[in-house]
C-alpha cells in the first residue's frame, strides 16, 4: 500500500487525531515559527484534512490567504468540509507537494510529510525557491526518541512507518530508519538554504520543528 492509498483509506481516523488537545499546540507552534505578517501569503504543503488553518490563517488575517495542498483526494474533501478550515481565503489544491501547484508564496509549512519523499533534500530547496529570499519555511515531523521509557513507543512508531510505506510491510530493515534519514535529508536542506534557523522538540523528544528565513 502506497502512502496515498494508506491516507486515503484511514483520513477519517486522521482527521479525528489531527484535532486533539495536544497535537493542537504543537500545530500552533509550528504556525507561530513562521512569523507570518497580515496579507500574507502561507503555503501548507501535504495539508492533511486542514488541521493547521485556523492557526496560519488568524497569522495572515482577513487580507492574507491560506493555500492547503495534499495528493490525497480524501484528505483534501475533508478539510473542505470544515468550516472552521474554510471560507473566502482558503484554497486547497489536490496536488504533489513535491512538485508544488503553486508559484509563490511568504512563508510555507509542512508537518509530517517531508520523510514520505523520495528526495527530500531537493523537494525542500524547490520550496525554498518557491517562497524566496526573507521567507520562512518550517518542518514538523515524528521522530524516535533517545529516552529511556522510550522503547514501546518506538516500537509503534516503526510500525506505523512500516504500514505506511511502500514496500515496507516486506521489508526486513528498519523503515522507521530510513524514514528518520529522509527526515535529516530534508532539515540538511533547509539548515543549508535558512538563517535565524531554530530547533525544538515536542511530546518528548517524538516530534521535532526547525524553522528558518531564506537567504
Amino acid at each position: 500500500m502506497g502512502s496515498r492509498s494508506f491516507y486515503g483509506r484511514w483520513a477519517g481516523l486522521y482527521d479525528a487525531l489531527a484535532g486533539l488537545p495536544g497535537v493542537c499546540s504543537w500545530r500552533e507552534q509550528a504556525a507561530d515559527a513562521l512569523s507570518p505578517s497580515a496579507g500574507d501569503t502561507v503555503v501548507e504543503m501535504g495539508c492533511g484534512t486542514g488541521a493547521n488553518v485556523p492557526s496560519l490563517r488568524q497569522g495572515v488575517g482577513a487580507e492574507g490567504r491560506v493555500v492547503g495542498v495534499d495528493v490525497t483526494r480524501e484528505m483534501v474533501e475533508r478539510a473542505r468540509r470544515h468550516d472552521d478550515r474554510a471560507g473566502h481565503n482558503v484554497h486547497y489544491l489536490q496536488g504533489d507537494a513535491a512538485r508544488p501547484p503553486v508559484a509563490s508564496a511568504d512563508a510555507l509549512l509542512a508537518t509530517f510529510v517531508v520523510g514520505i519523499f523520495d528526495e527530500p533534500g531537493a523537494v525542500v530547496r524547490r520550496w525554498c525557491d518557491l517562497v524566496g529570499p526573507g521567507g520562512r519555511l518550517a518542518l514538523m515531523n515524528f521522530q524516535r526518541s533517545d529516552r529511556w521509557l522510550a522503547g514501546p513507543v518506538n516500537l509503534a512508531f516503526e510500525a506505523f512507518v512500516r504500514v505506511s510505506a511502500p514496500g515496507g510491510r516486506l521489508s526486513r530493515s528498519s523503515q522507521a530508519a530510513a524514514f528518520e534519514r529522509r527526515v535529516d535529508a530534508g532539515r540538511q536542506a533547509l539548515r543549508e538554504r535558512t538563517e535565524d534557523t531554530r530547533f525544538e522538540t515536542f511530546a518528548g523528544g517524538y516530534v521535532g520543528l526547525l524553522s528558518g528565513r531564506v537567504v
